[in-house]
């Protein structure tokens, strides 16, 4: 079976500046590799007609899909229209479906009815247009497999372009594009991923750990370190080349090598392992932070059904609200100070208390800037856990910028607690 090599191209001046991230060519990359499609190249240009050309006429020459999202709005910006017109030797026609839509998408916005937004129902005569639900920019497909009288310069077969608003491209690519090139193409099922989340320990002491096992790995499989905030996911592929039950194999033989840093066995992030299994046990937890300003519960409510475990937070930021809201007491604070093990404790007590959770996790550090001392330096953090069976707490060090501290620090809050409970079972 072929494999299908497809190039993402994503157009806009605001992802070169980095005032906007590509965050569409990154989850396009993922469900099409799902669906057996190898993305071998992202490219992003600006919004200018030679930069797009040069992109699409390279990408069509050496793959077969071509995916752009991005330039197709109604203001004087968006080209990418009427450059994949002039590439395909087409012209603009008005399609009365999209001019249906349109104006049926903004029948309580007249206003929004004018002559820039015109441009969107119109549309190259030669491309197969399907259908954007959420949004005014049509889903065009110049289809070289169905037309091979086409004079394009190159090689490829289809070319697709998309908006670029993540949530039409989301849309579009689910409930149109996919179930087009599958319907079109003969996709390979031959590509297989299997992950395991590891937590605890570092990149390079992993694989240290795991070097025999990796050296044996047979030439038709492939192992990445994908690291991220102290969470590191190892994934094996095989493209075409092993069957399931060979890389389920491998992982089997992996497993015992780390099990006490395994938090998961697919992709899955620590948040939603821990939500599973707050979900499975129906039981309940509750946040205190200080440092990590709600950045541990915005990963723990970031799921779907997350309020069948997760109660509430207490952003305890200042020491007011610690000892008058969380009970941290008054001596606590003045001794030992915010940045403190007893004073982490009690903030995880009080909210488990106070909220009537079998769990709480609380954060206190320094997240810099500024704030720190030789004793206590900056990307200091103390995180206690509570629960029925007592308090722990322990003392974490994070480099970084402040973003960068508080982040980790919230998912460490997270890990650590799956490693505890991780350890409990064996």
């Amino acid at each position: 079976m072929k494999t299908i090599f497809a190039e993402i191209i994503s157009i806009g001046d605001e992802l070169l500046i980095g005032q906007v991230v590509n965050t569409n060519a990154t989850w396009m990359a993922q469900v099409l590799n799902q669906a057996g499609i190898t993305v071998v190249e992202v490219t992003t240009v600006r919004d200018d007609r030679q930069s797009i050309w040069n992109a699409v006429s390279t990408a069509m020459s050496r793959v077969d899909i071509v995916l752009t999202t991005g330039g197709l709005g109604p203001t004087k910006d968006d080209i990418t229209k009427g450059v994949l017109c002039d590439y395909f030797h087409t012209r603009l026609v008005e399609d009365l479906r999209v001019r249906a839509h349109v104006h049926a998408l903004y029948k309580n916005r007249p206003e929004v009815l004018n002559t820039l937004t015109a441009t969107q129902w119109m549309v190259p005569s030669h491309a197969t247009i399907l259908p954007n639900r959420v949004g005014s920019a049509p889903i065009m497909v110049f289809d070289q497999v169905e037309s091979r009288k086409s004079k394009v310069e190159g090689h490829g077969h289809i070319l697709i372009s998309m908006p670029g608003v993540p949530h039409e491209m989301k849309i579009a690519m689910n409930e149109q594009v996919l179930p087009y090139l599958t319907e079109r193409l003969e996709l390979s099922a031959d590509i297989i991923h299997r992950n395991v989340v590891v937590y605890g320990i570092p990149e390079s002491t992993l694989a240290l750990k795991i070097e025999k096992w990796e050296k044996n790995l047979p030439k038709s499989m492939h192992l990445a370190y994908l690291p991220k905030q102290g969470v590191v996911r190892l994934r094996l592929s095989s493209y075409g080349e092993a069957t399931a039950e060979q890389i389920d194999k491998q992982i089997a033989d992996l497993l015992p090598l780390i099990q006490e840093n395994v938090i998961a066995t697919e992709d899955v992030t620590p948040n939603m392992v821990l939500g599973k299994w707050l979900t499975e046990s129906k039981q309940t937890i509750a946040t205190a932070e200080s440092c990590t300003g709600g950045r541990l519960a915005a990963l723990l409510n970031e799921q779907s059904g997350s309020s069948a475990y997760y109660m509430g937070s207490v952003i305890a930021y200042d020491n007011s609200v610690k000892q008058h809201v969380l009970g941290v007491k008054a001596d606590t604070l003045a001794t030992d100070g915010a940045v403190s093990e007893a004073c982490v404790r009690q903030m995880a007590e009080g909210v488990r208390k106070l909220l009537h959770t079998d769990f709480a996790i609380a954060t206190s550090g320094i997240a810099g800037p500024t704030g720190g001392s030789e004793e206590k330096p900056v990307g200091t953090v103390w995180i206690a856990w509570a629960s029925a069976e007592g308090t722990t707490a322990e003392c974490c060090h994070f480099s970084g910028d402040r973003a960068q501290i508080t982040q980790n620090a919230a998912m460490a809050a997270i890990g650590k607690f799956l490693l505890q409970q991780i350890a409990k079972k064996q």
